[in-house]
């Protein structure tokens, strides 16, 4: 019975928490340690309070010996006054009548022995009457005419009477603190051997209280945790585990998932095991790649049916086999040989390349090699993965070959646009010849014949900007604008723009603001068609600006070295589905709205082709409200417009 109570408090110990066992381990020899003190500190202050009453019974016998001490000397002195009636003799006298309050006073709070009390209150009494008698004594020996030696000698038999009883109260008193001093002796001698005894009760229950927590955290952790490091030592190993009793606290939770790990582990590589035999069953039934390996070597050592279906061979045909076999002629002697030392380099390597199939006839493959390394770094050899990019080629082909007639037909179109601007020129020069001669006799024609003379040389000059706009636009697409660049400062075109586009914003009835750089900033670029974007943007922001107040334009340095001119206004803005809409050829904004605003749409899409063609690159910022219209040159800008050019080429 006794040993099945023992099991299960210990499996009790176990199943508790680490936290709660460290704190057991921790809190019990503190305990003790405390309880130890607190009963050392009892049993000192019993000591420390026992010394004090013996000590308190010696102050009582010296202050009874004191109060007797002085009322016989004062008797003395009284005695000697009366008989010579030498003012010498009343010293004793005086001294009592000073000391004695005092002392009495110290008796009554130091005695608190009751037997003691009730002879100290007689003792009171007595020596009152002592030093009344002695202060009428004193006054009848200063009477010298009245008193007569009868009077005084009686008086001093009734001082003698009176000390005789002030000596037995106080016999009374010594009796008493003599036996409460042995008493309290005795008790001092007993609280001093119950203080030894404590002391050595106090050590041995801290030595058990050690070893029992020395026990405890040996059963609870430190026998487990061997335990369980040799589990775990077991289990680097891949050896299967030793069963634990599964326990509720910390270190039992680890074992069992300890456990369930190697089982798991057990499982997955069984699982690895099946998913690599069926990763192998995958790769021999894909068709659509040839995926095999290759000793370190090169020789084949696997083959699957997309090898055999690309290729043509059977595998039980090229298996031991060396892969330079499905290479032409031409390669066959080199290519090989570097494929797999940059394969052995690298961890792999692609090509793209003619190969050879069994009848001899060639196909476009894509060809990745991977080196196949063990865990120790040791080459094992090659995967080789082969996929037919004929009929990829042949699209590519095509085109190309499309590519190539769009770009004919692209020149033919910016061809077709040059000459037919040029047919245009002739006869539009001739209405606006004869348009503004009309106009300097404007005033000879009637109101209605004005108006019609301002719409012939208004379209015309709307037609001869359409014109001009195609001609760049061609111009530029077809490689025929030649740019000028040089070195330009920022400030000085942004000076001259105002110069040239002031008239416009001032005519639309809006302010012109011009934000200069804080410091010299300095580009390449065309000069004429860097201000001809400046000038397109400043006319835009100022013809749709019909509910603002003012047109900004201004530059600004950028972190790359680039340079960043704006134009911004706070007229309606764009909306932002029409937002796609903007850089686009013959697609004016707002076209079909019935104002009064007029344009080609062809603005934005040239700064877009001017700007491109600098290398630079042009944008849109919404403002609340009004709009922003920016471009970049100079910098990393610059070189964006030419990788675009050749990932287009």
């Amino acid at each position: 019975m006794s040993e099945g109570r023992s099991v299960s408090f210990t499996r009790i110990w176990t199943d508790r928490p680490l936290a709660f066992k460290g704190l057991v381990v921790v809190a019990l020899p503190l305990a003790i340690l405390l309880g130890s003190l607190v009963s050392l500190y009892l049993a000192s202050s019993a000591e420390t309070r026992a010394e004090d009453d013996v000590r308190r019974a010696f102050a009582i016998q010296r202050d009874i010996y004191q109060v007797h001490a002085l009322l016989a000397e004062a008797a003395t002195g009284v005695r000697g006054y009366a008989l010579t009636r030498e003012d010498r003799f009343l010293e004793p006298y005086r001294t009592a009548e000073v000391e004695l309050p005092a002392t009495l006073e110290r008796l009554d709070g130091a005695i608190e022995d009751p037997v003691v009390s009730r002879h100290f209150v007689d003792l009171l009494r007595v020596t009152e009457e002592k030093r009344a008698s002695l202060r009428a004594t004193v006054a009848l020996a200063k009477a010298d005419e009245t008193a007569s030696p009868e009077e005084i000698e009686q008086a001093l038999i009734a001082n003698k009477l009176t000390l005789d009883t002030v000596r037995r109260e106080i016999e009374k008193i010594q009796r008493r603190e003599a036996v409460v001093l042995d008493e309290r002796r005795a008790l001092v001698d007993d609280v001093r051997d119950r203080f030894l005894v404590l002391t050595a009760v106090s050590g041995l229950v801290g030595l058990l209280g050690s070893l029992a927590a020395v026990y405890l955290f040996s059963t609870g952790i430190v026998r487990r945790v061997s335990k369980l490091e040799g589990n775990a030592e077991l289990l680097a190993r891949g050896e299967r585990l030793v069963e634990l009793p599964e326990e509720a606290d910390e270190i039992g939770r680890l074992t069992v998932r300890l456990i369930k790990a190697s089982a798991l582990l057990r499982k997955r590589e069984e699982d690895l095991r099946a998913s690599e035999e069926r990763f192998r069953l995958v790769i021999e039934r894909v068709r659509d790649y040839g995926i095999f390996t290759l000793d370190p070597r090169g020789t084949v050592t696997s083959w699957n049916l997309g090898a055999e279906r690309i290729k043509g061979w059977q595998a039980e045909e090229i298996l031991g086999e060396h892969f330079s076999r499905f290479y032409p002629e031409e390669t066959r002697d080199y290519l090989p040989a570097q494929m797999l030392e940059r394969a052995r380099a690298n961890g792999s390597a692609e090509d793209e390349g003619w190969r050879v199939r069994k009848d001899g006839s060639r196909f476009w493959a894509n060809v990745i090699i991977t080196a196949l390394r063990d865990e120790a770094g040791q080459l094992q050899g090659f995967a080789k993965v082969t996929r037919d990019m004929s009929e990829r080629r042949r699209s590519e082909e095509a085109l190309k070959l499309a590519r190539e007639e769009a770009i004919a037909a692209n020149l033919a179109k910016s061809e077709f646009l040059s000459r037919t601007s040029h047919e245009l020129r002739t006869p539009l020069n001739a209405i606006l010849g004869f348009g503004q001669l009309l106009e300097i006799d404007l005033e000879s024609f009637s109101p209605p014949h004005q108006e019609a003379v301002e719409r012939i040389t208004r379209a015309g000059r709307h037609l001869l900007s359409l014109i001009n706009d195609l001609l760049d636009i061609s111009s530029i697409e077809a490689g025929g604008a030649e740019l000028e660049p040089e070195t330009i400062d920022a400030a000085k075109v942004l000076g001259e723009a105002r110069d040239l586009a002031e008239p416009i914003v001032l005519s639309a009835g809006l302010r012109f603001d011009l934000v200069l750089p804080a410091k010299p900033l300095s580009l390449t670029a065309d000069r004429r068609r860097l201000t001809q974007v400046i000038l397109n943007l400043v006319a835009n922001a100022a013809k749709y600006n019909t509910q603002g107040s003012f047109v900004r334009m201004g530059a600004q340095a950028q972190g790359n070295g680039a340079v960043t001119f704006f134009v911004e206004d706070d007229g309606p803005g764009i909306a932002p589905g029409n937002v796609a809409r903007l850089f686009t050829a013959f697609d004016r904004l707002g076209q079909n709205q019935r104002t009064k605003t007029e344009g080609t749409g062809l603005g934005l899409a040239l700064s877009k082709t001017l700007i491109q063609s600098m290398g630079g690159e042009i944008g849109y910022t919404a403002l609340e409200p009004g709009a922003r219209f920016w471009f970049r040159l100079g910098g990393e800008a610059a070189g964006l417009r030419e990788v675009e050019e050749m990932q287009e080429r």
